[in-house]
């Protein structure tokens, strides 16, 4: 059974950087049919797409979030990283991290979700 699991600050201050990890078990990041993806969810809007990291290292951004977004991975730890700099209360929101099945591109399994909060 794969498991996703978000860590990271609840809370972050405007301009700074806000970083997380997710830690996944039960099966490798560098298995050859699978993504691991960011997505988040701001209050009382949809899921948005942040950008993902395929299992060969190489990673993919959403447009608007590129110039700001950076995702790595620890294959040491079976982990991979988001960070989101220069945030403002806007970043605000539930962040996922999810795995992607690259052949039919649906996610397969969730992290349960960390809530972010951009205040000072």
């Amino acid at each position: 059974q794969v498991q996703l699991q978000e860590s990271g600050p609840g809370v972050v201050k405007p301009s700074q950087t806000l970083s997380l990890i997710c830690t996944v078990s039960g099966g490798s990041i560098t298995t050859n049919v699978y993504s691991w993806t960011w997505i988040r969810q701001p209050p009382g809007k949809g899921l948005e797409w942040m950008g993902l990291i395929a299992y060969d290292g190489n990673t993919y951004y959403s447009p608007s979030l590129k110039s700001r977004t950076s995702i790595s991975r620890d294959t040491s730890k079976n982990q991979f990283s988001l960070h989101l700099n220069s945030v403002t209360p806007e970043d605000t929101a539930v962040y996922y991290c999810a795995r992607e099945v690259e052949l039919d591109l649906r996610y397969d399994y969730w992290g349960q979700g960390t809530q972010v909060t951009v205040s000072s």
